[in-house]
């Protein structure tokens, strides 16, 4: 089988309207049903559903004090248009890092978790960040963990990486399987 992967020039915002036609595509060409998309304010997870209509999207924000305090970023006006559209918004501490970027920040050391967080990157942050919000929403309940699943991931602002996955539980994490790279950035 062959297939193509598109790789954007430079990572970032501008690429979240192309993502977003590949997955349509590539979601319905292998007829997948589920979609996990990191989206901090809402805004992207917006753009999604405004374009598929036809999946279950779950829309994963950055915990509570990620940038500091005790606040969410989710933005009330994307709230209110993702749930109108019936995308699920989940938020949680982030499954590749959590508690172990607490520990290592106050030791100076680092956690296997970290260290596998850094090898995804190896590809890129939307990699990474893919694989970690597909674990998250699977430990939420949100997320099968017996079919293919698009997952939406990317670098700051915006969308620009997209994988087909297998996902897994935080629990048997090395179950997980990458299927197919749709999209990233060039390294």
């Amino acid at each position: 089988m062959e297939k193509k992967i598109h790789y954007f020039k430079n990572p970032g915002n501008e690429n979240t309207d192309k993502i977003i036609d590949l997955v349509k595509a590539r979601k319905e060409d292998l007829n997948i049903s589920y979609i996990v998309i990191a989206s901090a304010s809402g805004e992207s997870g917006v753009k999604l559903a405004q374009k598929i209509e036809d999946a279950h999207i779950i829309n994963v924000t950055h915990h509570a004090g990620f940038k500091g305090g005790d606040k969410l970023e989710l933005k009330a006006e994307y709230r209110k248009e993702l749930e109108d559209k019936g995308v699920q918004i989940y938020t949680s501490s982030h499954a590749l890092s959590g508690v172990g970027r607490g520990i290592s920040n106050k030791f100076k050391g680092v956690t296997p978790v970290e260290i596998i967080a850094e090898t995804l990157r190896l590809f890129s942050q939307g990699v990474k960040v893919c694989v970690e919000i597909s674990i998250m929403a699977a430990d939420g309940g949100l997320l099968p963990t017996d079919s293919e699943v698009i997952a939406i991931g990317g670098t700051g602002n915006g969308v620009d990486t997209a994988l087909v996955l297998k996902p897994a539980h935080m629990s048997n994490f090395l179950d997980l399987r990458i299927h197919e790279i749709i999209a990233m950035p060039r390294p």
